[in-house]
């Protein structure tokens, strides 16, 4: 991987936050493109908002970027451009947590601070048979100082990418390599037969769930979109009108809603098709819908916050997975892109 023995803190960190809740298959092609498309912090702060989000369009969990956007931001105008060079300087950072502070202190300083990730959490919790939940308070912290014990305080950087590296190519959530671990004599999950049950979560997740119906309105060349603005999934993407029901809707309801709404006239439209089912599965919700695709012959007069544009000035916005998903079919009218 290109931030493998890297020292520039700046990429350290760019690596770390794309990294986060992302594989690293997924993430290596984005940070390959941020760091050419912004090679120093300086070039990122003084990026549009537009062109970074772009570039992260798809990588999901939105918050990384906006954060992003505002150390960077910190960093160029306010730290004149030099990155702080200790941990607790680098963990006030927005969007920066224990865990990718002890990350960028020991690669880019070499300070003694440990690293707990996924991986890390996996490793110990099996090799010293740790059932205390990870996702606890008690388990944060009784890994977190098992971890900080065990660190090599000489070479601390080496010794988390070791550790980190060994939970993802060795010690594996599935499947992972015990019969030639160098600790499978010592292992207690692999002598007590308990591999697959370690570690432990306690807490369960809630899925909420969502249904979306998106109102792709032309007129003529152009198609209305706007910018997620509220606090939620997809803030400062954008998106078609949205109406957004507790529970899934037939194509007329939607409509008479949009005609109540006056984002439809009567007699002054034509319904050109209605997609299939969409669905994606985010960590906390489940979001369903389709894409109604209407012509109407006048812009509605309402005041709202939509944006009409041609196709090709809508290529150069960020979209929601959902969206672009949608945007990808082949099949029917949807050839927006």
């Amino acid at each position: 991987m290109p931030w493998k023995g890297e020292k520039d803190p700046y990429k350290i960190w760019l690596s770390e936050i794309i990294l986060q809740q992302t594989r690293v298959e997924q993430g290596l092609n984005y940070y390959n493109n941020f760091v050419k498309e912004f090679p120093n912090v300086h070039k990122l702060a003084k990026a549009p908002e537009t062109a970074v989000f772009k570039l992260w369009e798809g990588l999901g969990y939105y918050s990384r970027c906006r954060n992003l956007l505002f150390t960077a931001g910190y960093i160029s105008k306010e730290l004149k451009g030099h990155f702080p060079d200790n941990y607790d300087e680098i963990k006030a950072l927005k969007g920066i947590g224990p865990y990718t502070a002890a990350a960028i202190s020991s690669f880019a300083f070499n300070l003694p601070h440990a690293v707990v990730d996924g991986n890390v959490f996996r490793v110990l919790a099996r090799v010293f048979g740790i059932s205390t939940a990870i996702d606890s308070t008690e388990g944060k912290k009784e890994f977190t100082n098992l971890a900080e014990e065990l660190l090599d305080r000489k070479q601390p950087g080496m010794y988390n990418q070791a550790i980190m590296d060994f939970g993802a190519v060795i010690c594996k959530p599935a499947a992972p390599l015990c019969d030639t671990c160098v600790f499978k004599k010592s292992c207690d999950a692999f002598l007590h037969n308990q591999v697959n049950e370690l570690p432990v979560k306690e807490k369960k997740i809630n899925v909420r769930k969502r249904w979306f119906y998106y109102l792709v309105l032309e007129n003529k060349k152009e198609t209305a979109i706007r910018k997620r603005v509220e606090k939620d999934i997809w803030q400062g993407l954008y998106e078609f009108p949205l109406i957004e029901v507790g529970n899934e809707l037939d194509t007329k309801t939607i409509i008479r809603e949009l005609e109540k709404k006056k984002w439809l006239l009567k007699n002054a439209y034509e319904l050109i098709s209605v997609s299939p089912l969409f669905k994606q599965q985010l960590s906390h919700q489940l979001i369903a819908g389709q894409f109604i695709k209407i012509r109407v012959k006048n812009k509605p007069s309402i005041k709202n916050d939509w944006l009409w544009m041609e196709k090709e000035e809508m290529a150069a916005h960020a979209f929601p997975q959902f969206i672009n998903q949608y945007l990808r079919e082949k099949n029917g009218q949807q050839t927006l892109f």
